[in-house]
């Protein structure tokens, strides 16, 4: 039941996006990019990603220039969720590792897509259990779903009339570069070793 909604929640942002993805298995002579592109993202890449002000795990509120210092791998989630977004995040967070042994420095960074019952305390243990420099961010419901807004990302609560609902949700991973901003996404059929060997090539060309 949980890979229908998965489903569903990517067909759902892919229409929210409009064709602002990938659009042909090509090369651009202006992109200076282009080779670590598996394709070529369409002209709506500045759209995605922008200002946030969210609250950390200790409680402090910060800002998207606070967070996104340096390389980093962005995912917007739950807590609760009861696999994917484990499973997604144990991923990135091997991939930060295998970067790591390259010499480059990049941060996990997870995005509750469920403030109400992700506190910052909730998100410490979250994270803590993932990777050690993984930053996670909660915040009200308005500033969540201005993040969710700003990276063209979907997410829907459950009605079950308790505390086990679950959230459907897209599961896209950003790489976002300081000065560049967003640079390109990995879908969940990438593994660490393609998301190490992609955001390396973006940041040895940044």
């Amino acid at each position: 039941m949980l890979k229908i909604y998965a489903g569903l929640a990517v067909v759902a942002v892919a229409g929210l996006l409009g064709g602002t993805y990938y659009v042909a298995l090509q090369r651009s002579a202006n992109d200076p990019f282009a080779d670590c592109r598996t394709s070529v993202v369409a002209g709506g890449a500045g759209d995605i990603g922008g200002p946030f002000t969210l609250v950390d795990e200790d409680g402090k509120t910060v800002t998207d220039k606070d967070v996104l210092a340096k390389p980093s791998l962005v995912y917007f989630g739950y807590s609760f969720c009861p696999d994917v977004c484990p499973l997604d995040n144990a991923r990135n967070a091997e991939a930060v590792d295998l970067l790591k042994a390259k010499g480059l420095d990049v941060t996990p960074v997870f995005i509750t897509i469920d403030p109400e019952r992700d506190t910052p305390e909730a998100l410490k243990d979250f994270t803590a259990n993932l990777h050690p420099n993984m930053i996670g961010l909660t915040g009200t419901p308005e500033q969540v779903q201005a993040a969710s807004r700003a990276y063209k990302t979907y997410y829907k609560k459950q009605e079950t009339g308790d505390q086990y609902y679950l959230m459907d949700h897209s599961t896209f991973t950003y790489l976002m570069l300081p000065g560049t901003g967003f640079a390109d996404f990995f879908t969940r059929d990438d593994t660490a070793q393609q998301i190490a060997d992609r955001t390396a090539c973006f940041i040895e060309k940044s």
